[in-house]
């Protein structure tokens, strides 16, 4: 299965870590925060395509055509158009039918539960879930008692649940058919996967074993201080 890992934005909310580097390119534990998305894939990935924008060379230059023996295509994003747009890009590399892996390469995540969401996608598409106090600043679902969700909303100001979205799919095809109406100049990919699941395609809620969003320095801070190797497996 092939992964796309979305790696395109400024980084504005990192500065002045990001003033020089692209934020994936930032030190975790001494080594990039890429190097801990990328080596939490499970073996069932078998082909990378990365999407870059900001400072995107250096990336390229600091993981060149291969990452743990698989190939990586890289793709440009030169406007700063969204998480879908940055998607859509991707579709000449995807081919008809073909189920793929999407992630953002700001989180750390657990490798079980990355696995277990691909595991899962024999019965659809699927996402990675957990729960959180306050859901409003992420995509909100609603599952009924087999998984399956029944409603999804990005950043509701009244949650119908408290589980959340941790940025990790398993998609199809049809998610390029659904394009997102433009929120502030950017179209985001949770509003697709919305409509695709109003619509009645089937998605299912797989519980994300570890999930640490990285968006501010006092994140990287507070990583290196608890995020354990056992974490990420």
């Amino acid at each position: 299965m092939k992964a796309i890992i979305v790696a395109a934005g400024e980084g504005t909310r990192m500065r002045p870590l990001t003033n020089d580097k692209p934020k994936q390119l930032v030190e975790l534990q001494g080594k990039p925060l890429l190097d801990h998305i990328l080596n939490s894939l499970p073996e069932e990935i078998s082909a990378l395509i990365i999407v870059v924008g900001y400072k995107g060379d250096q990336i390229r230059t600091w993981y060149g055509v291969t990452h743990a023996g698989k190939p990586i295509t890289y793709v440009e994003q030169t406007e700063r158009k969204g998480t879908w747009h940055a998607l859509s890009l991707c579709e000449p590399y995807i081919e008809k039918g073909e189920k793929f892996f999407y992630l953002y390469a700001d989180d750390l995540h657990g490798r079980e539960g990355l696995r277990e969401c691909i595991a899962a996608s024999d019965k659809g598409c699927t996402m990675s879930v957990t729960e959180v106090e306050d859901p409003r600043r992420f995509g909100v679902v609603e599952i009924d008692e087999t998984g399956k969700i029944t409603h999804a909303e990005e950043k509701p100001d009244l949650p119908r649940s408290h589980l959340v979205s941790t940025g990790a799919f398993v998609l199809t095809p049809e998610v390029f058919k659904y394009r997102p109406a433009l929120h502030k100049g950017e179209e985001y990919l949770f509003q697709s996967v919305a409509a695709m699941i109003q619509d009645g395609h089937a998605f299912y809620a797989v519980p994300s074993t570890f999930w640490f969003p990285i968006g501010y320095p006092e994140d990287v801070a507070r990583a290196e201080a608890e995020v354990r190797p056992e974490h990420l497996l």
